[in-house]
């Protein structure tokens, strides 16, 4: 029997061209655009209403941490890096520095910057705060009575990518950063892992996206770092995204910041640092593991409007009851409450075409859409579809016909559903992409051969290599075009022998191509 034939909303699909399916999602779900300025973007109102949902629900989290939001400046004087060697290392190709203050003429026409107002120390403009940070906390901090010193911000930063991709990698992009200052290294590690689970079960039961949490491989660490941790998803191409990062800073930036405390004891004493953050990344993992050839899946509890409702209208008479019957359907939905909030539900009344005005919340990924006609009105009805059930076995969209009252005693349910139907989606398509029968280097070179599409994860034991032994790893690796991403948490010792080393296996690693 042939398969119906679907003619899908976007120009191209998933399985023809990732890359260019991306960006055909960003564009037709009105995300993001290209802004002019080389590797920034304007994100739209679906996209930055995502974004608000986001900073929404992880502030809350970081509040009930006990971490306090704060504000710090965007320029942070050049010394300040110079302070601590590793970390100006790790971001000197991605800094943009100012130079000037002052603008004027230019003798063959246009502006430059003046010669005079030539800064006395540059100023970068802000990859990361953790020296602007450590100065202010080396001011607060004085005593141990002043610990732990658990502090948030939620900033825009720019690291100048020469390839750049909107909402993956961008010049400039939106993030919070926590960093915080504690006693002891117990405490620091307490609060980086605290603040790993915080992502780990965000991404899960927020965004829906299965993620792996552990420890990065020691040329993975954050410039400056003791330790980092990382969240990484699978998106549908196969490759991994890391999607937040905690870091331990041991007393790395506090010996160069000053951030000294004095003990119970009248001792002075360094205190032991962590930063932690996620950024708009997440939207991209968002597109990137729930996306389909039709547009956006949005995340129930994430998207900006969870229900909207389409009255088809006619310019006739009969609309302004049709209105009315959709009014009073949107106030009943929007009494409900899902997942601890009110339900976030849209009455379209803008003119048009229903089916048009549908296909554009389809691409946005709005999980629940309702089109109403007046004969809908007239019997009490609804016709309502799921977006992450779209079409039926027939090639038709899935509009399921109900009573109205029962679709409201149904909605909550619904969406909740839609929630778990997301995740498990994904989580099984990343289970079925984890590879743990590779031994060698060979088997490893031909499982990510070119030929192969979308190949997913290689899970195997390493012996932990260090020093040059590691170097060496990691060139064999980039040879494949292959990374290190992390070590499951919750992954058992391995047996065997290391197929880098042909040392005994001490750990679990996860190699992937990645974004």
């Amino acid at each position: 029997m042939n398969q119906p034939k679907i003619k899908h909303a976007l120009p191209v699909k998933r399985d023809e061209d990732f890359a260019q399916w991306y960006q055909a999602v960003i564009a037709e779900a009105e995300l993001a655009e290209e802004s002019g300025v080389r590797g920034c973007m304007v994100i739209k109102p679906w996209g930055y209403g995502i974004w608000e949902r986001i900073q929404k629900l992880m502030d809350a989290r970081i509040k009930e941490a006990g971490v306090e939001n704060c504000y710090f400046p965007l320029f942070i004087p050049l010394s300040y890096f110079a302070k601590e060697a590793d970390h100006v290392e790790g971001f000197a190709k991605e800094m943009a520095v100012v130079t000037h203050h002052r603008l004027v003429s230019d003798p063959k026409g246009g502006l430059m910057p003046d010669p005079e107002a030539k800064l006395e120390e540059p100023l970068v403009v802000r990859p990361t705060s953790e020296t602007v940070i450590g100065a202010a906390m080396a001011r607060w901090v004085q005593s141990w009575r002043d610990l732990p010193l658990l502090t948030n911000q939620w900033a825009n930063v720019v690291r100048w990518e020469m390839r750049t991709r909107m909402f993956l990698r961008t010049s400039e992009f939106l993030w919070q950063e926590g960093h915080t200052a504690h006693a002891d290294e117990a405490d620091a590690m307490e609060e980086t892992l605290r603040a790993l689970e915080m992502y780990r079960s965000f991404a899960q039961d927020v965004l829906a996206l299965p993620v792996i949490a552990g420890p990065k491989p020691e040329n993975e660490r954050f410039p400056g770092a003791v330790a980092t941790y990382s969240i990484e998803a699978m998106m549908q191409d196969g490759k991994a995204l890391q999607a937040g990062t905690s870091h331990y800073l041991g007393t790395t930036f506090s010996q160069a910041a000053g951030i000294r405390y004095q003990d119970k004891d009248g001792q002075q004493t360094l205190c032991h640092t962590t930063s932690w953050g996620v950024s708009t990344r997440l939207i991209g993992g968002v597109i990137m593991t729930h996306g389909d050839d039709d547009g956006l899946r949005t995340p129930p509890q994430v998207a900006p409007h969870q229900i909207v409702i389409l009255p088809m209208l006619r310019d006739n008479e009969g609309d302004e009851a049709l209105l009315a019957y959709c009014e009073d359907l949107r106030k009943a939905l929007a009494k409900l409450s899902v997942f601890d909030e009110k339900v976030r539900v849209l009455l379209d009344k803008r003119p048009g075409k229903a089916t048009a005005k549908r296909w554009a919340w389809v691409k946005k990924g709005v999980p629940l859409i309702l089109e109403i006609g007046g004969r809908d009105a007239e019997n009490g009805q609804v016709s309502a579809v799921r977006r992450d059930r779209l079409w039926r076995e027939d090639g038709k969209v899935n509009f399921v016909g109900q009573a109205k009252d029962d679709f409201v005693a149904n909605a909550v349910a619904e969406l909740e559903s839609i929630q778990a139907a997301l995740f498990a989606e994904a989580a099984a398509r990343r289970d079925a992409q984890i590879e743990r029968g590779v031994t060698d280097l060979d088997g490893l070179a031909a499982y990510f051969a070119e030929d192969r599409k979308f190949p997913g994860w290689v899970e195997l034991g390493w012996s932990r290599p260090t020093g040059a032994a590691l170097d060496k790893v990691v060139e064999q690796l980039k040879a494949l075009k292959l990374t290190i991403r992390n070590t499951p948490l919750d992954a058992p010792v391995p047996s065997g022998t290391c197929p880098f080393t042909g040392e005994p296996a001490v750990e679990t690693i996860l190699i992937a191509r990645a974004y």
